[in-house]
């Protein structure tokens, strides 16, 4: 079994990911979705976590020799933790916004200058907290080598805004190995494997055309 399938059994194992095709979920952005995705319950549990973060220092080695390690507030900063203390590097965290108050800082930790980063996000979607990170670090004149994720929609449109960046990114499984797992252990059915593969085509579109238009 591949990495990226064990992944995708854990999470589901955990509810780490949640499927509903028939009750889908409102996202914070308001879209509604088929799937939820919480990775912070994997910190819950030590042989997923164990996984996971071994599973990140096997695919770093594709991204060449790395420096320092950053994780994207908050949902990546503890993986990104665990990640550096198995390849002994240094670990620093990037905020959305510096900070209101104290030093104001935007960037926590200490970075040597010049330095070759490799950052860690929980999940990608669009890619948009992603790829403002990336864009924070290279302004302070650093090389980022990429962005390595624990699970990736495979939405288009983050692999154009990653594209747009010129920045590579990795995720340890996907919604394809997803949807390929949930079905071999029937925790969906083919007619769900319809209605989520339509959702991941046209996410943006899904709940109007297969709920409001019936």
């Amino acid at each position: 079994m591949t990495f990226e399938t064990l992944i995708a059994q854990k999470l589901l194992q955990i509810n780490a990911i949640k499927l509903s095709p028939q009750n889908p979920f409102t996202w914070a952005s308001g879209m509604r979705s088929p799937i939820y995705c919480d990775n912070r319950i994997t910190l819950s549990y030590p042989e997923v976590r164990s996984i996971i973060k071994n599973a990140f220092a096997t695919i770093s080695v594709s991204f060449g020799e790395t420096d320092i390690i950053a994780g994207v507030a908050t949902a990546g900063i503890s993986h990104g933790v665990l990640l550096a203390d198995v390849l002994n590097l240094p670990f620093c965290y990037v905020r959305a916004a510096p900070k209101s108050h104290g030093r104001q800082n935007q960037i926590e930790g200490e970075i040597r200058p010049n330095s070759r980063i490799l950052v860690v996000e929980d999940l990608i979607s669009t890619g948009g907290s992603s790829i403002e990170v990336v864009n924070i670090l290279r302004a302070e004149g650093h090389r980022v080598l990429g962005v390595m994720a624990i699970f990736d929609y495979g939405f288009e449109k983050a692999k154009e805004n990653f594209r747009n960046s010129s920045c590579k990114y990795l995720s340890l499984s996907n919604y394809n190995y997803l949807i390929n797992e949930a079905l071999s252990t029937n925790y969906i059915n083919q007619t769900e494997e319809t209605i989520l593969k339509n959702w991941n085509s046209d996410p943006q579109n899904w709940y109007q055309n297969h709920f409001e238009l019936k």
